[in-house]
C-alpha cells in the first residue's frame, strides 16, 4: 500500500468486542478471568492494554517492523533500549544527539555500568574506528538534532552489523512516511511519539520498533518488568495521529522547504541547516536514503542577543521546547532541548549560542515568511 493509505489504515483494524472503526479507549487497570487459571488474553494493563497494543501493531505495520513497544516517553523508550546492555558493555553513539538523549547516556546510563562514547557518525572511517570489541549498541540519529546532518545509515548499519552490535535509529525528525531505517539495515528503530506521530503537541510518548520477534520480546518484557508504559488515552491520541500522518508529513515538507529557501536567502542569516537544499553536504546522500526532506530547520544569526531578538519578535512561531505539532515552533537549542550539552561540546558540534531551531508546522507558507521577515528585520545582517 501507499504510504497515505497505509497511515489511516495501518494496525488491527476495527474494534473485534464492539466494531468500532477507532480503537476504543480501554480504561481498565485489570481484567477479569474467564475462569480459574484462564485468562481472556488480557491480564493487567502494565503488561498489555488493548488500546496501546493497537498502537504498537500501528506503529510495527508502519515501520516495516515485526514488533513494537510503546512507553511513556520517547527517553522511557530509549532507557528501555539500554537496558538490554550489561555492565562493561559500550554504546558508540553519534556525537549530534537530542540533548535529553545525551543526559541520559552520560549520567543514568553511564552510572550502570555501561560505558557510551560519542564519534562523528556521519564520517564512516571514524565510526568504523570507534567500534571497541565491548560495543553492543550503536545508537544513531539522521537526521541529526539540531545541526541536520545525514548518517548514512547502509553503511553505518554494516559497520555495526560487522561488529555484533545492535544497532538503533531514533527517527522522530522523518517519521516512517518519509525514513525506514529499518530497510536500510537498522536492527530497532525509536520514536517520540510526542511529536509527528501524534502531530497535535498534547500527548507524551515513545515507542521502539524492532526487526525481529525475538527482539520484541526482550522489549516487551523489559517494558512489564520497569512499568513505564504508555497509558490508554495517549495511546488513543496517538492512533488517531497517526491517521493523518502522510498528509501532515506532505504539507510540513512544503512549509519546510519554503522557509529553508526563505532563510538562505535573508542577509540577516548565516548558515542554514536544511537537507533539502542544495548545498547541504549530505544533499545527495538524503534524497537516496529518504523519501523527503522533512520540516525541521536550523539557522544561524549573529548571536545569543540576536537570537533572543528574534525569538521575542516571532508571533506565529511559539518559542517552545518540542517539534512535529501542527503549529510551528522555534527554539534556542543551547538554553533549551542541548541546555544539558556541555557548552565546550555544544561549540566543538556548532551548536553556536546564535544558532535557532524550527519545527515549521502546517499554517500558510505565506504567513510563515512573513512572521521570519518581520522578526528578522530587527537585527543586522550577518557578517
Amino acid at each position: 500500500m501507499k504510504p497515505k493509505t497505509l497511515c489511516v489504515h495501518a494496525g488491527p483494524g476495527p474494534d473485534p468486542a464492539t466494531g468500532a472503526v477507532n480503537t476504543p479507549i480501554y480504561a481498565t487497570s485489570t481484567y477479569a478471568y474467564a475462569r480459574f487459571g484462564e485468562h481472556r488474553g488480557w491480564e493487567y494493563s502494565r503488561t498489555a492494554n488493548p488500546t496501546r497494543v493497537a498502537l504498537e501493531r500501528a506503529v510495527a505495520h508502519l515501520e516495516g517492523g515485526a514488533d513494537a513497544c510503546a512507553f511513556a516517553s520517547g527517553m522511557a523508550a530509549i532507557d528501555a533500549l539500554t537496558d538490554l546492555l550489561q555492565p562493561g558493555d559500550h554504546i558508540l553513539a553519534a556525537d549530534n544527539l537530542y540533548g535529553g538523549t545525551y543526559r541520559l547516556f552520560t549520567t543514568v546510563t553511564a552510572r550502570h555500568g555501561v560505558r557510551i562514547s560519542f564519534v562523528d557518525a556521519t564520517d564512516l572511517d571514524a565510526l568504523e574506528g570507534a567500534f571497541t570489541p565491548a560495543t553492543r549498541m550503536l545508537f544513531l540519529e539522521t537526521p541529526t538534532n539540531p545541526m541536520m546532518a545525514i548518517v548514512d545509515l547502509q553503511a553505518a548499519c554494516r559497520l555495526g552489523r560487522a561488529r555484533g552490535a545492535l544497532v538503533v535509529v531514533d527517527n522522530t525528525f522523518l517519521s516512517p512516511v518519509l525514513q525506514q531505517p529499518l530497510a536500510l539495515g537498522a536492527d530497532a528503530v525509536v520514536h517520540s511519539t510526542t511529536k509527528y506521530l501524534n502531530g497535535h503537541s498534547d500527548a507524551v510518548g515513545g515507542v521502539v520498533v524492532t526487526a525481529t520477534p525475538e527482539l520484541g520480546e526482550q522489549l516487551h518484557r523489559i517494558q512489564n518488568s520497569a512499568g513505564a508504559v504508555m497509558g490508554p488515552f495517549d495511546a488513543f491520541l496517538v492512533l488517531r495521529g497517526l491517521r493523518t500522518l502522510a498528509v501532515r508529513m506532505a504539507a510540513h515538507e512544503e512549509g519546510g522547504r519554503a522557509v529553508a529557501a526563505f532563510l538562505a536567502a535573508h542577509p540577516a542569516v548565516g548558515k542554514v541547516h536544511y537537507p533539502g537544499l542544495p548545498h547541504h553536504p549530505q544533499h545527495d546522500l538524503a534524497r537516496r536514503q529518504q523519501r523527503g526532506f522533512g520540516a525541521m530547520v536550523a539557522f544561524e544569526v549573529a548571536d545569543l542577543a540576536a537570537a533572543e531578538a528574534v525569538c521575542n519578535r516571532l508571533q506565529i512561531f511559539t518559542l517552545a521546547e518540542s517539534l512535529g505539532g501542527v503549529e510551528s515552533l522555534v527554539c534556542h537549542p543551547a538554553t533549551m532541548t542541548h541546555a544539558a550539552v556541555p557548552p565546550e561540546e555544544r561549540r566543538r558540534l556548532g551548536i553556536t549560542d546564535g544558532l535557532l531551531r524550527l519545527s515549521v508546522g502546517l499554517e500558510d507558507p505565506e504567513d510563515l515568511l512573513a512572521d521570519l521577515a518581520q522578526a528578522l528585520a530587527v537585527i543586522s545582517p550577518a557578517p
